[in-house]
């Protein structure tokens, strides 16, 4: 039995999915300062990397924000996340830019409930599985839900967004 020390704090994301009626389920991990990267939050999760996606924005010319969600393992193509976003080229933000864009931080960027909505995009990827892991917008907290539930919950679109790293 958990006591009441153990109960995890919901985010806002996790709100925003309980007021939609989306299933999901928070998962703890542990948060190591030096390595933020996905391959680690996936080792920690136990879970195949291809299943934990990470959030990144990016800044289109013309368009501006948009927001890519790619497997851990993988790394944003520019050329073709720029295409999907009707943009003539792309570039990640820089990363001071992030929280006020956000309203989150790097390690707890997650694609629901950012300080404003953005155009989305998730990897064909996402599909093949049952469930992926995003971050729940802080770090050392996952969302496992139903990648369709999320792409639906998000208004993005799929698409081939990335290249193996």
């Amino acid at each position: 039995m958990k006591s009441s020390k153990d109960k995890i704090t919901k985010t806002n994301a996790a709100r925003l999915l309980d007021k939609a009626g989306i299933a999901y389920e928070l998962i703890p991990y542990t948060v190591d300062p030096d390595n933020l990267a996905a391959d680690h939050v996936a080792e920690e999760l136990g879970e195949d990397i291809n299943t934990v996606f990470k959030t990144l924005v990016l800044n289109g010319e013309k368009t501006g924000h948009f927001v890519c969600v790619i497997p851990g393992n993988m790394e944003v193509d520019l050329k073709k996340a720029a295409k999907v976003a009707g943009a003539k080229k792309a570039e990640m933000i820089p990363m001071k830019e992030l929280l006020g864009v956000t309203g989150y931080i790097r390690g707890g960027c997650s694609p629901i409930g950012m300080k404003k909505a953005f155009p989305t995009f998730f990897h064909t990827t996402a599909l093949d599985y049952a469930e992926i892991y995003v971050s729940a917008g802080v770090r050392g907290l996952q969302i496992r839900i139903a990648p369709a539930d999320l792409v639906k919950f998000c208004g993005a679109t799929v698409a081939d967004i990335a290249v193996d790293k």
